[in-house]
């Protein structure tokens, strides 16, 4: 049975125990912080710093079936999977740290890409389906088929301008930004008319699916797979390690 409203006031405190009690919660607050700044930071360098994004005009940005993004040299000899979702922090984490060291492999042709876009957080925006329309837009880009345009706009979505939660970027925003990536009109009047946005959703559960297969019923973001590995992202060789 559920407890009633007034089973949950607090009872009157004694002024010893309020300063006790106060100086806990002071404790604890200064722990979140410092916990706040080792998970922002990731207890991590930002790898590779200043390198940017990729920038070999070779490589290639491909929209697959399934809505994943292939990203990378044709002949790329390996090829890593990251689920992600646009507005999850741990994303743009992940993206903050390693997207650079990611971009020099990718260019370099020791490594390609495939992103598979998920968006459980859509209910966590604004708009309540910002994960999907960002999805959609990174499949529009993509389909440019510039490996160079694409991810600027990728590490764009992901660090400078990844929303919080409650918040989100519009159509019209996120054109934009594509636009100032490199994307052509074709790829801007994609995102705005929302022309991928249904099948960008449904593939996006089917994305949930393949993940929560691949983590025995979990659905943590970010996670990234070499073949049928899930690679342990507490290491911060990781990238080194699969594409040396």
């Amino acid at each position: 049975m559920s407890k009633s409203p007034s089973e949950y006031t607090p009872r009157p405190m004694s002024s010893g125990t309020t300063y006790a009690l106060g100086g806990v919660a002071l404790a604890l607050i200064v722990l979140i912080i410092f916990l706040a700044y080792r998970w922002g930071s990731g207890g991590a360098e930002v790898r590779n710093d200043g390198y940017g994004s990729v920038r070999n005009p070779a490589v290639t940005a491909a929209l697959q079936s399934d809505g994943g993004v292939r990203l990378g040299l044709p002949d790329a000899p390996k090829t890593i999977e990251i689920y992600e979702d646009p507005m999850c922090p741990g994303c743009g984490n992940l993206e903050h740290l390693y997207g650079q060291e990611i971009a020099q492999k990718v260019d370099e042709g020791k490594l390609a890409v495939r992103y598979r876009f998920v968006n459980f957080l859509d209910p966590k925006s604004g708009s309540g389906d910002y994960s999907t329309r960002a999805a959609a837009a990174l499949q529009c880009v993509a389909e440019t088929g510039s490996g160079i345009t694409y991810s600027k706009f990728h590490d764009t979505l992901f660090t400078d301008r990844q929303p919080e939660e409650g918040s989100g970027l519009t159509d019209d925003e996120l054109a934009t930004l594509a636009t100032e990536s490199g994307a052509p009109q074709t790829a801007h009047d994609c995102i705005t008319t929302g022309a991928r946005t249904d099948q960008a959703k449904s593939q996006a559960t089917a994305a949930l699916d393949d993940l929560k297969a691949a983590l025995d019923g979990d659905a943590a973001t970010p996670s990234v797979f070499d073949v049928a590995t899930k690679i342990d992202l507490e290491n911060q060789d990781w990238v080194q390690q699969v594409a040396p």
